[in-house]
């Protein structure tokens, strides 16, 4: 069973929408100190939901990796960073709440940034929601509230802060009145799946999140979310759709093929077997032969296609003894105290 735990994909990215829309500063120090690892899981899964998927390159991960290592050093250059996290929309929450506090209480640094002075107070009251520092988080919103009091976009900050704090009827009463002016308010309809899955009402989010595809059918994010919620919920049929519409929208992304062939797995029967079996082979020629799961999945396959075919055609011998030699590589050079367990494995599946 550990060989094929549910934990598809790990979350890591959020959106910071920003751009120049928005003077007093957050002046004390406190901030500076204010709880910055205190982290909340409950409004983090929330905010999961708002998940952009950008694809980072290699150099601009590295270009992110040197600017954060250099400000984490004093070396400097904290707006620089603070505006690659919002171009490229990684989740750095803790980073920028340290260095967004900084350019804050800081004046000359502070208004020497002109309008986008009022970007970083927005990009800090998120990420201070997203660490729990509510007081924080707060603060950064009522400047935003004094100089842009009829905003749609503070409004939608001032919702997020009640639903920080646990103020599910406030929050959900915000949140409908923003949706009353602008119904297509992706962010906003996101925002209400997210709150019914953290107060624990998933059929509640299945059904926001039915609806929200039906007008945002493109949203790739959303369509993963519906999924793992089905999987969790064990209703493999839909969560197996989900996939599909993911794999016909994204095809180049092994992830995709490789929960598709997961749940194929799970329902069983030899034709879903089968076709699990073809997308852990698409999975590990999409990653290069690279990934352990897909060449776990291909043995386990051809196994259960033997065991329900009363035998293996040549093909599945072929496949299935790649992908054990393959294994028995990638143990031997990462882990090889595990080579006598992998062989066992191997053997109970008939493969060896």
């Amino acid at each position: 069973h550990y060989l094929f735990n549910r934990n598809f994909f790990g979350y890591t990215l959020f959106i910071y929408k920003v751009d120049r829309i928005w003077p007093d500063p957050i002046r004390s120090p406190k901030y500076q100190k204010a709880g910055i690892n205190n982290n909340n899981n409950t409004f983090r899964s929330q905010l999961n939901l708002q998940i952009r998927n950008k694809m980072v390159t290699k150099t601009e991960q590295s270009q992110l990796q040197q600017l954060e290592t250099q400000v984490d050093n004093g070396g400097g250059g904290a707006w620089d960073y603070l505006s690659l996290v919002r171009k490229l929309k990684v989740r750095r929450s803790d980073k920028v709440l340290k260095h967004g506090l900084t350019l804050l209480n800081d004046s000359k640094k502070r208004s020497a940034l002109g309008p986008d002075e009022w970007t970083l107070y927005e990009q800090v009251a998120i990420a201070a929601l997203d660490c729990q520092c509510l007081e924080v988080a707060k603060d950064c919103i009522k400047v935003l509230q004094k100089k842009f009091p009829d905003s749609k976009r503070v409004g939608r900050l001032e919702a997020m802060l009640l639903e920080a704090k646990g103020s599910w009827a406030e929050a959900e009463k915000a949140y409908s009145s923003l949706l009353e002016d602008n119904p297509l308010d992706q962010v906003i309809n996101m925002r209400k799946v997210a709150m019914a899955k953290a107060r624990g009402d998933i059929l509640g989010a299945i059904d926001g999140l039915n609806k929200y595809l039906e007008i945002f059918m493109a949203d790739h994010d959303a369509w993963r979310e519906l999924a793992e919620i089905y999987v969790s919920l064990q209703m493999y049929k839909q969560a197996a759709f989900c996939y599909e519409e993911l794999i016909l929208s994204q095809p180049m992304i092994p992830q995709h093929h490789l929960a598709y062939a997961d749940v194929l797995y799970t329902i069983g029967g030899l034709e879903n077997i089968q076709t699990a079996k073809k997308y852990y082979a698409s999975t590990i020629e999409l990653t290069g032969g690279k990934n352990t799961r897909a060449l776990y999945g291909i043995c386990l396959c051809t196994s259960a296609i033997g065991q329900l075919t009363k035998g293996k055609n040549n093909e599945d011998k072929e496949i299935s003894g790649l992908a054990a030699a393959a294994l028995e590589k990638d143990y031997k050079h990462i882990s090889p105290d595990k080579v006598s367990l992998l062989g066992s494995i191997l053997k109970s599946l008939k493969i060896q």
